[in-house]
């Protein structure tokens, strides 16, 4: 099979299918009747599946968002940035210490979420380098830290964070760890209870290939019982729209305690359902193995990746470019190849590109895109040596 019309490559927000597109058109319903609890115990079931969590109904009114390892799920009507405020926000006091180390730009968001609601040790590292591990026991050996939060999956560099080894550490130190897995839950592997991770945090549109504007968290027994109790002493953060206490009344009766993004809601329950039927490990490993064949590839041409060795990310690759290339690249490959990877931030904006392998994306279409790229950098006068992409992602 071969791909045909344009490449979409870039890391979220990916294509949706067209059950999901189908869903968001169906006729709105009213956010309180029965027909959108409904929706939410569906979507509750797909977001536990997602998660790596033990299975549950997908009927109203049987908890649907509960399970055996003692998490529950909370969807939120809003980015996933959203939902890390939302965690942040109501799990911590404006005096709780917390530790965030990051190696790019989406890490660096946290910490300055932080800054908003508690004290914040920010380590930052050189975007794409590992952290040093020896630096934060150092730090946690201290004594004075109530979380550890860091961006699981660095798209901006493409790094991915030695999670269970920081889990680990955690453990060792008595303090609390906490995931945005915006662009990893649903891509890569992610085991929350395995980790003993309080909070972990997905958005809709990335690698579960649903629409924008909606995300989801998971939050565990202790996470909830620190913040009853924060609640009850007084001193919590001021909250509203993001409150969990009230999210958490409204969640055992397959509702919200806001108007919900109803339509949104119902194309990423549908899209979470094709994530199931594909099987969650058989998704992980598809991103994988586009994101091995993207990176053998570029670098068996003479390309740069960013991000250190053996944390390379398996939803996007971020590839510098060689000398004498810039985003006009870009430009060309979207105009007149019809195909789309996104460009670098801040510091390193037109010194780099990033290809996406999360989603829905087929080995066909990466084939094919990656067949594009190398023919926009020969017109672009780079000479790049021939080669068969197809096998680089048998």
């Amino acid at each position: 099979m071969t791909h045909e019309g344009d490449c979409f490559l870039v890391p979220g927000p990916v294509r949706m299918s067209d059950a999901c597109l189908q869903a968001m058109a169906t006729p709105v319903m009213t956010a309180r009747g029965p027909e959108f609890r409904d929706v939410m115990a569906d979507l509750n079931a797909g977001l536990r599946s997602a998660f790596n969590l033990t299975p549950s109904e997908r009927t109203r009114g049987t908890q649907s968002w509960a399970g055996e390892d003692g998490y529950k799920v909370v969807s939120v009507s809003g980015s996933g940035t959203a939902a890390m405020e939302m965690v942040i926000a109501n799990r911590f006091r404006p005096n709780d210490r917390v530790l965030v180390p990051t190696n790019g730009k989406f890490g660096e968001r946290v910490a300055q979420i932080c800054k908003q609601y508690c004290q914040v040790k920010h380590i930052a590292y050189e975007w794409g380098r590992s952290f040093d591990f020896m630096e934060l026991e150092e730090q946690l050996g201290r004594g004075t830290y109530e979380a550890v939060l860091i961006c699981h999956n660095e798209t901006s560099t493409g790094i991915t964070q030695d999670a269970a080894s920081l889990a680990q550490m955690c453990k060792e130190y008595n303090v609390a760890f906490i995931l945005d897995g915006i662009t990893s839950v649903g891509g890569a592997p992610v085991h929350p209870a395995e980790w003993g991770a309080e909070a972990v945090v997905m958005g809709a549109q990335k690698c579960t290939a649903g629409p924008s504007g909606i995300a989801a968290i998971a939050i565990n027994e202790h996470f909830i019982e620190r913040l009853e109790t924060i609640r009850k002493q007084g001193d919590s953060n001021p909250v509203y729209y993001l409150d969990l206490v009230s999210a958490l009344k409204k969640g055992d009766d397959d509702q919200t305690p806001w108007t919900p993004a109803i339509n949104l809601a119902m194309g990423w329950a549908a899209a979470l359902r094709e994530l199931e039927e594909e099987g969650l490990e058989n998704r992980w490993n598809r991103c994988q193995k586009l994101a091995n064949g993207v990176r053998n590839l570029f670098t068996d041409l003479g390309f740069l990746l960013l991000a250190d060795g053996g944390q390379q990310s398996d939803t996007v690759t971020a590839i510098m470019y060689p000398e004498g290339i810039d985003d006009s690249w870009r430009s060309m490959l979207k105009e007149k190849y019809e195909t789309q990877v996104i460009g670098a931030q801040d510091h390193l904006k037109g010194k780099m590109f990033r290809v996406g392998s999360m989603g829905m994306t087929t080995v066909e279409e990466m084939v094919e895109g990656c067949k594009r790229m190398i023919a926009c950098f020969n017109e672009m006068g780079l000479s790049l040596p021939n080669v068969d992409v197809a096998p680089y992602f048998a």
